[in-house]
This record gives C-alpha cells, structure tokens and sequence, in this order.
C-alpha cells in the first residue's frame, strides 16, 4: 500500500509538472487547474506514505523519479534536446534512488 501511495504521489508530480509547462505561465485556466489539482494530490499523497517510510528515503525516491521522469517527457514529448550527458544524468538519478532504496528501512 505504501508503495501505491508514493507511485501514485509520483505519477501526481509528473503530470502536474508536464502540464506546468503546457499552461503557458499560468495564464491558461484548463492545464493551470490540472496542476494545481495534481500537485495538492501529490503532496496529499507523499504524506500519506510518508507515515510508513523514511522521510529521505521517501523523498529521494519522490524527486528522483520524479526528476527522471520530467527529463524524459521532455526529451520524448516537448521537443526538449537529448544528449549523452542528459541520458547519463537520469541514469546515476535512478541509480542513486535504488542504492538509497536498498540501504533504508521501509
């Protein structure tokens, strides 16, 4: 269940942070609302699970992922630049996330 609960924070996140974007500054009402809807469901959600994990290992995996995520939605679906650095960067994120994973108690 706990893991449900940060996917799911995570999934929230992303959203609310593609349609940030596609919402122009704020000044378009439709993906401005999606964000503010998603990021209060994934902050809503992160606490949730956050009262059955670490609050770093939580964290780490929230961001990271998140993070990660965003890079390649942005890559894939916004036209954003794609190189080896930014390739390798996403990898240590998720490579940093899983070590932390396996060294934190949840």
């Amino acid at each position: 269940m706990v893991w449900f609960l940060l996917l799911s924070a995570i999934s929230a996140e992303v959203i609310a942070t593609s349609f940030l974007k596609l919402s122009d500054g704020l000044t378009k009402l439709l993906p401005s609302l999606v964000v503010a809807i998603c990021y209060i469901s994934s902050f809503t959600l992160l606490a949730q699970a956050l009262k059955k994990m670490e609050l770093g290992i939580a964290y780490a995996i929230w961001s990271g992922l998140g993070t990660a995520a965003i890079a390649v939605i942005g890559m894939v679906f916004m036209n954003e630049s794609a190189n080896t650095a930014k390739i390798l960067g996403i990898a240590l994120i998720i490579g940093g996330v899983v070590l932390l994973n396996l060294t934190g108690k949840h």
